[in-house]
């Protein structure tokens, strides 16, 4: 298993706690990041950039998972699998990571963490995720800038 795998594990532990009881310590939080990932500051760092990510976008990373879960609302779901959705969701729409691999990370977690169809439900639905949140960014395109050759020809051309 990959380090960056164990530190999603380590933030999907995180994040089950918190949607459990959110009135736990962000300290205690913290320090058992940095307990399980033996105080390796670069994989702190990232759990703890995961954990903070999606604790920031809750709101938006909920209403992106529940456009792209049909007949399904988030508090309907399983626990596990909504935060392995949430963690995919914000890995995939704010994080440079490739969505391919957002995406195995999410199924890796669900097949070990979530029930005999989590990992189908998983993919799935930050599939949709991937896809929507790449259609907004396509769908308004920045407009050009015109070069000065270009605006030297458009002058020239008008009576």
């Amino acid at each position: 298993m990959s380090t960056r795998s164990r530190a999603r594990q380590i933030v999907l532990q995180v994040l089950f706690q918190y949607d459990i009881n959110a009135e736990s310590a962000a300290e205690n939080q913290e320090q058992f990041i940095r307990s399980r990932l033996n105080k390796v500051q670069g994989l702190v760092r990232f759990a703890t950039q995961l954990v903070g990510g999606v604790r920031t976008h809750k709101e938006a990373l909920d209403v992106a998972v529940q456009a792209a879960a049909n007949n399904w609302s988030i508090p309907r779901m399983a626990v596990t699998d909504r935060n392995i959705l949430r963690l995919g969701a914000y890995e995939i729409l704010h994080t440079d990571t490739p969505p391919s691999v957002v995406i195995d990370e999410a199924i890796e977690l669900a097949k070990r963490f979530g029930s005999n169809q989590s990992s189908g439900f998983v993919n799935g639905i930050l599939d949709r995720v991937l896809k929507s949140g790449r259609s907004e960014t396509t769908s308004s395109p920045e407009p050009t800038e015109q070069t000065a050759a270009e605006s030297e020809q458009a002058t020239d051309e008008s009576p």
